[in-house]
């Protein structure tokens, strides 16, 4: 599946994939992280119950021919322990017994292989708007402004030129708004990786934007916390 990270976004969102072809699983997690959300993954039915367990994503795209069994036994089972959230079926499987037997074992939709990653979007936007997840579609602070659909900031409303990774850095900030973030927690959301292969690149990344976010004339808006990490919000 060729994956075009151009289409359009939504906000970030907390996710697993459980699906044991490995090339389709790492082209998913590329996809969906480019689109800005949080993806947990896994091979096997057991695997994914024990991830959705402890890290309740918003919502589960769930294979069901994995190699310790029927997605739907893992499926079955979260929604006995009382899994709420939404569960989208992506398999071969395509009949309509398949499709009926899916849903009324608890998935919210059901998606055909082999797909087009832009239909995979528009149904989890779907599933996210009903479940009242992600619905913000502007994130704001003070004057300054991310409209996460349009992929633009603008602060005192000027706009903001901003990389991908700043965009990704700036939306952590404001969906933690007010509140200290660790260099620990950007590299583990936003980089995906551990904090000290980054931590030199974080910080040369906040200074760029900071910059970016902030002129002379305006209030600071940004501030390093000696020790502790960065904070968008008011001083203390």
């Amino acid at each position: 599946m060729n994956i075009d990270v151009s289409l359009g976004r939504a906000g970030m969102a907390k996710l697993l994939v459980v699906e044991d072809q490995h090339t389709l699983l790492q082209s998913m997690q590329r996809g969906l992280e480019a689109e800005g959300h949080q993806v947990f993954v896994a091979t096997t039915g057991s695997e994914g119950y024990r991830v959705a367990s402890t890290e309740q994503p918003e919502v589960i795209i769930l294979d069901l021919l994995l190699p310790d069994g029927d997605g739907l036994q893992t499926l079955r089972r979260l929604r006995q322990d009382g899994f709420q959230n939404s569960v989208l079926i992506v398999t071969a499987r395509d009949t309509v017994e398949d499709r009926i037997t899916g849903l009324d074992t608890g998935a919210d939709d059901y998606l055909i292989k082999p797909f087009a990653f832009g239909e995979l979007l528009a149904r989890l936007r779907a599933l996210l708007r009903r479940t009242g997840s992600s619905t913000e579609t502007t994130l704001k602070f003070a004057d300054l402004e991310m409209d996460l659909l349009a992929r633009q900031v603008t602060r005192n409303g000027v706009g903001v030129e901003l990389t991908t990774r700043q965009f990704g850095v700036l939306e952590y900030l404001l969906r933690h708004k007010n509140q200290i973030v660790s260099r620990e927690m950007l590299a583990r959301d936003v980089w995906k990786a551990p904090t000290s292969s980054w931590t030199n690149v974080i910080e040369v990344q906040i200074n760029q934007l900071r910059k970016k976010i902030e002129r002379p004339d305006w209030p600071p808006l940004l501030q390093t916390i000696r020790g502790e990490g960065y904070l968008l919000g008011d001083r203390f």
